[in-house]
């Protein structure tokens, strides 16, 4: 069920990143660097996977997703809410439930058997599709799932994750180029903001840390890293 009355977009990342810091889903060290899915090297790392594990968390975080979707684009918006594998899944099933919606989702690849179908569970012709997912970088792989799902005869027209890295230049004009909206809770500088109140990181580790996400390739470089 929505909520009637929830907090301004401010409060809800404010709420958003001490829940994410809370629950050890965020992950700084400037001398153990964690390698991401690109093979590129930093000293962040975030796990939104994290959230399914925590009840409370969950609820308070898909309740601010779905309020903030609603209020955007309307009530009744959408016909279909779709999670892109793997990890959009559980949160598209989260907020399927509580927007009464009937809930698909999009794999990275058709399957190479059976249907050999890219999309699962029932997506009609003609139904506005809201893709939710867990966090976003530069948009890249939503609009592969997007492109899936406009294939598929249906609209998506709007995206809502978690977790926006909130860094990289032009992610929302490039995403809105494609004819999508992002929505999303919560930033890198959200969650900065949040651990410098809270004590939760050394000072010297976030100062580094926003170093690196001022401009993450002259970090790299400067520590002779590809």
């Amino acid at each position: 069920m929505i909520p009637t009355a929830y907090p301004d977009s401010a409060t809800m990342a404010r709420l958003t990143a001490r829940m994410l810091l809370d629950i050890k889903a965020v992950h700084f060290n400037t001398d153990q660097l964690y390698t991401h899915a690109s093979g590129k090297q930093a000293p962040t790392y975030i796990d939104c996977r994290k959230i399914i594990s925590y009840p409370r968390v969950r609820a308070t975080c898909m309740d601010f997703l779905c309020c903030k979707v609603m209020e955007a684009a309307g009530l009744e918006a959408f016909d279909n809410i779709a999670g892109g594998e793997t990890a959009g899944i559980p949160f598209a099933a989260f907020v399927a439930e509580r927007m009464g919606l009937p809930m698909s989702y999009v794999r990275k690849k058709p399957k190479g058997y059976g249907r050999t179908a890219q999309i699962e569970g029932e997506m009609r012709e003609g139904d506005r599709v809201l893709l939710v997912e867990d966090l976003t970088t530069d948009g890249g792989s939503k609009l592969k799932f997007v492109d899936a799902i406009r294939a598929a005869g249906a609209s998506c027209g709007h995206t809502a994750v978690v977790f926006f890295y909130g860094v990289m230049a032009g992610t929302e004009e490039r995403l809105a180029e494609h004819g999508l909206t992002l929505h999303y809770l919560a930033t890198w500088a959200d969650v900065i903001a949040e651990a410098r109140r809270g004590g939760d990181f050394t000072e010297s580790t976030l100062a580094e840390v926003e170093r690196f996400l001022a401009d993450p390739e002259a970090w790299r470089a400067a520590r002779g890293l590809s």
